[in-house]
């Protein structure tokens, strides 16, 4: 299988991003499914049920969610009927949606996705470790699922590695969302599972991490409180990881996307509708 993961799509920039090249991507890459994390998409905080059925219509198949899932106060409601959106497993129980979901592709392949959110300078959630063991011996990949997908939403580089490390040869692919920066660490693990730190952010970089500049420079240079963030508006770069499958469900060939806006360009081999793009 051919899967693609997209970091997190900050406002009306990443959004523009997603409309832009997803389509493509799909065609291009022959890709069999597809994630992003959306828990930024709407105006910097959040996901309202709009953005995440426009999301659909561009190509994405599921969006994980993060610490701001419930940033717009109607994600309460609709994440209820909405198994397209999942927001992190390990939220106490009662809380409304769901945190893994099993998928069908048009080929008939069944792909599992769970969202885990860290607790190393984040919120003090359930254990993320047990929740995804939970689930993973509930639907095993191989057995129950052709391709597992976890993104590990946490602020510590330690945390998402050790997750990942802790799932390698059971999931196809783990990823780290949170830090909205790409790290240079794409690769696949000792037992076949595809990993990065972070697959970075889908919005403007000539930002503080998808945010205007000007605000959080005056936060950190006078620490008095000021104006709400407002997502930056320029050009945005896509990025994501690629992965490709064997017979097994685990990793084969990993490969960095970046598309748009400030940052190097990258895509994997065949998406040669793109190659003029990198540099």
């Amino acid at each position: 299988m051919r899967l693609l993961f997209i970091g997190d799509v900050i406002g009306r920039a990443g959004r523009a991003a997603i409309a832009e090249h997803v389509p493509a991507l799909r065609r291009e890459l022959a890709l069999d499914f597809v994630v992003a994390n959306g828990e930024n998409a709407a105006g910097g905080f959040g996901i309202t049920e709009a953005i995440a059925q426009e999301f659909l219509g561009h190509g994405v198949d599921c969006v994980t969610l993060g610490n701001h899932s419930f940033d717009q106060r109607e994600a309460l409601v609709f994440i209820e009927r909405a198994p397209h959106v999942l927001r992190p497993m390990n939220y106490p129980a009662g809380t409304p949606g769901r945190g893994a979901w099993l998928y069908e592709t048009a080929r008939g392949d069944r792909v599992l996705v769970m969202s885990v959110m860290g607790r190393v300078f984040m919120d003090a959630l359930d254990d993320p470790f047990a929740a995804v063991e939970k689930e993973l011996a509930a639907c095993p990949l191989g057995l129950a699922c052709d391709a597992a997908i976890l993104d590990i939403h946490a602020e510590a580089s330690s945390e998402k590695q050790a997750m990942a490390h802790f799932c390698d040869g059971r999931v196809s692919l783990a990823v780290g969302t949170h830090t909205h920066v790409p790290t240079a660490d794409w690769r696949i693990l000792p037992h076949g599972t595809g990993f990065q730190s972070d697959a970075g952010m889908t919005g403007d970089y000539d930002s503080v991490i998808g945010m205007d500049k000007e605000e959080p420079i005056r936060r950190f240079t006078r620490k008095t409180p000021g104006s709400r963030f407002e997502p930056a508006d320029g050009p945005a770069t896509l990025c994501g990881l690629f992965v490709e499958t064997g017979g097994d469900g685990l990793a084969k060939r990993v490969a960095p996307v970046r598309l748009g806006g400030g940052l190097s360009q990258a895509v994997p081999e065949g998406a040669e509708l793109f190659k003029s793009a990198v540099r």
